[in-house]
């Protein structure tokens, strides 16, 4: 028996309007009324011709992890329904219909393909409702929206939801805020300003333009830039917002850092949720916005201890404490600066920020598998206990279940 094996789904609850538009398509035979549309051999080409947008499940009655995704699908189905440019979700057994399964190569359960006007790609964005509406939401929006008025404005930012950061530039040319909404476009939502008024420069606070204005509503974080647009820097302002100034490690956030050349500064602290780290994290996004050239972060030995223990930081040891990570193999400790006390921790971290940048450092080894190898471990360790689950329940349905009944080809199943 093949398992494809990855991160299990969790279970949310979110609250949704059912309220929504009906589309027109091109079968009658399709009129759908915001659930999700199950799919067969007799229906299936009709509906990928029937629907500009389908985002389809292929699933087999067996699996678990289907099972936890289909009430997923049926919060986000009536949302994604709803849109000027409607999205619809459908849902295929392709455990019985197997031609189909084989024609769009599915080896796995569950599977999501995106069918834009026919043509299936693979989705391979998150399958939270909230989120995964947000998601498909940037493939059928403009990469660039336009808005001439201050209502326009706030219409944008409020539809544009918390998951993702947002750029808005004003008085910015449209063609070079084209080329990098074509390039961010899964990971940020861009649009461009042409006309508002002065109210609009106090609400997201720049005084002059051309300018844009990030906001990052997930984690309260607003900046401003005013160039230069040429060159590289517009990009580099660009993917370094992707991140909030301070990030919090925790697995998801760990497989963001993958994907980043930027040394990381790491303060390790007792607990996140205390008072005095609080502060202290205060202080390091002032920090970060000052050097947007390094990434800053965050953990809590009582949050994450496995993490923290791999730079021997412990409950034991004295803390914060604070370093420069590869985001690999290697950290780094500044001489004379490698704990924060508690008086005026802003001039520390300075003196801590001056004594890395003159090279004033010992690097050390850290203690484990590397970044790339850690999140691989995580992912071992949940495949495992599924492993040793679904072959204790052979072994009960072995023993008990005799020698009745056939045994079946069993393909994998997609852990997300």
């Amino acid at each position: 028996m093949a398992n494809s094996l990855a991160l299990v789904l969790l279970w949310i609850s979110i609250p949704f309007s059912p309220s929504f538009s009906l589309a027109t398509t091109g079968d009658d035979q399709f009129r759908p009324d915001g659930s999700v549309i199950e799919l067969s051999s007799s229906n299936f080409d009709a509906a990928i011709s029937s629907f500009d947008f389908l985002l389809v499940d292929f699933y087999a009655p067996w699996c678990g992890h289907c099972k936890r995704l289909a009430p997923e699908l049926d919060v986000a189905a009536p949302v994604l329904a709803g849109l000027d440019k409607p999205i619809f979700i459908a849902k295929v057994d392709a455990d019985k219909y197997s031609k189909i399964a084989s024609k769009y190569e599915i080896d796995g359960f569950p599977t999501l393909k995106f069918f834009i006007h026919g043509v299936p790609i693979e989705y391979t964005g998150p399958r939270k409702a909230e989120v995964l509406v947000q998601y498909l939401k940037k493939f059928v929006a403009p990469d660039v929206s336009h808005l001439e008025s201050d209502t326009a404005i706030q219409d944008f930012v409020d539809s544009a939801g918390k998951n993702f950061p947002i750029f808005l530039g004003f008085g910015l040319d449209e063609s070079l805020m084209a080329v990098f909404a074509s390039k961010y476009k899964k990971k940020a939502w861009f649009a461009v300003a042409k006309d508002f008024s002065e109210d609009m420069m106090v609400v997201y606070d720049f005084d002059k333009v051309p300018a844009l204005v990030l906001i990052n509503p997930k984690y309260g974080e607003r900046s401003v830039f005013y160039g230069p647009f040429e060159g590289d820097f517009l990009d580099d302002f660009i993917k370094q917002s992707l991140l909030p100034l301070t990030v919090p490690i925790n697995p998801d956030t760990l497989k963001l850092l993958k994907e980043e050349d930027r040394k990381i500064v790491l303060t390790i602290v007792q607990d996140e949720t205390h008072e005095n780290s609080a502060q202290l994290i205060r202080v390091l996004r002032s920090a970060a916005n000052a050097n947007r050239d390094l990434i800053f972060s965050f953990v809590g030995v009582h949050q994450w201890e496995e993490f923290a223990d791999r730079f021997d930081a412990t409950k034991s040891v004295h803390l914060p404490k604070i370093l420069v990570w590869d985001g690999n193999e290697e950290y780094e400790l500044v001489v004379g600066s490698e704990k924060l006390k508690e008086d005026d921790r802003g001039s520390q971290i300075s003196r801590f920020l001056e004594g890395y940048r003159q090279g004033n450092t010992i690097k050390k080894k850290l203690k484990g598998p590397s970044l790339i190898g850690f999140i691989n471990s995580l992912i071992r360790l949940k495949s495992i206990y599924l492993v040793v689950f679904i072959v204790a329940v052979l072994m009960f349905v072995q023993q008990f279940g005799g020698q009745s009944g056939e045994n079946q080809p069993v393909r994998g199943e997609h852990l997300d």
